[in-house]
C-alpha cells in the first residue's frame, strides 16, 4: 500500500531534497507541496494525505496552528514535524497540537523516510534531541504541590503502566519492571489509548506528565 505524503516547508531547497528521495521510494507517493501553513491546511483537506511532513517556522500561519487544524479536520492524516531544532522552542506546542512525530532537519534523508513509514503505521516517533527538549520543558515547570491527578477510570496497574510510559520506557522495559509479558504490556497500552482517548504513545507521555505521574527532572 502506497503512503501518500504532503510536504510543507517554506524553503524550496528542503522540499526539493525530500521530493527527490520520496520519488525514489516505491512505497511513498508525494501528492503535494505547500510553502505555508494556510496552504497546507487547504491541501490536506483536498488531498487527504496519510502523512504531512510539517515545518514549524513559516510566514503567516505557523506549523503548530496548521497541525492543529489538520488534525482536527483531516481524519486519518498524521503529522510528522521536521524542523531546525536550534531555532524552534515549540516542541511541546507541536505535540499538543497533535503531531505524532518530531524530527530535526540534520537527520539523514533515509531516516526521515523511515520516520514517515513509522508514523503512517500509527506509531509515534521522537528524535532523541527532541525527547530531551520535551523533558526540559517539563523541568522548567514548578513541581505540583498536590498529589498526582490520576485520570479517572484507570486501574492501579494501568496507572503504573502510564507512569512508566511517561518515563520513556519501552514495552520490553515495562514488562521487565513489572514482571509481566510484553504482550500484557501491549494490552495495557491499548487500554490506556482507548480510555484516555489518546492518539498515540506521545499523547500518553503528555498525559502522564500533566497528571503529575512523572516527576520532572531538576533543571541543571
Amino acid at each position: 500500500m502506497t503512503i501518500k505524503v504532503l510536504l510543507v516547508d517554506d524553503q524550496p531547497l528542503v522540499r526539493a531534497a525530500l521530493q527527490m528521495v520520496i520519488s525514489e521510494a516505491s512505497d511513498l507517493e508525494l501528492v503535494g507541496e505547500a510553502g505555508s501553513g494556510g496552504e497546507a491546511v487547504r491541501m490536506a483537506q483536498d488531498l487527504r494525505p496519510d502523512v504531512v511532513v510539517m515545518d514549524l517556522r513559516m510566514p503567516g500561519m505557523d506549523g503548530i496552528e496548521a497541525t492543529r487544524r489538520i488534525v482536527g479536520s483531516a481524519g486519518h492524516t498524521r503529522i510528522l514535524v521536521l524542523t531546525t531544532f536550534d531555532d524552534d522552542d515549540n516542541v511541546y506546542g507541536a505535540l499538543r497540537a497533535g503531531a505524532c512525530g518530531f524530527l530535526v532537519k540534520d537527520m539523514a534523508l533515509d531516516d526521515i523516510l523511515d520516520a514517515i513509514r513509522v508514523v503512517a503505521a500509527g506509531d509515534a516517533l521522537l528524535a532523541p534531541t527532541v525527547t530531551r527538549r520535551l523533558i526540559e520543558e517539563f523541568a522548567r515547570r514548578p513541581q505540583p504541590a498536590s498529589l498526582p491527578r490520576v485520570p479517572k477510570g484507570l486501574t492501579a496497574r494501568e496507572t503504573e503502566v502510564l507512569s512508566l510510559v511517561g518515563r520513556g520506557r519501552s514495552n520490553t522495559e515495562i514488562a521487565a519492571d513489572l514482571h509481566i509479558t510484553v504482550a500484557t504490556v501491549k494490552t495495557y497500552v491499548s487500554r490506556l489509548l482507548s480510555k484516555l482517548d489518546a492518539r498515540d504513545r506521545v499523547q500518553l507521555v503528555i498525559i502522564a506528565y500533566d497528571a503529575g505521574l512523572v516527576p520532572a527532572p531538576k533543571a541543571i
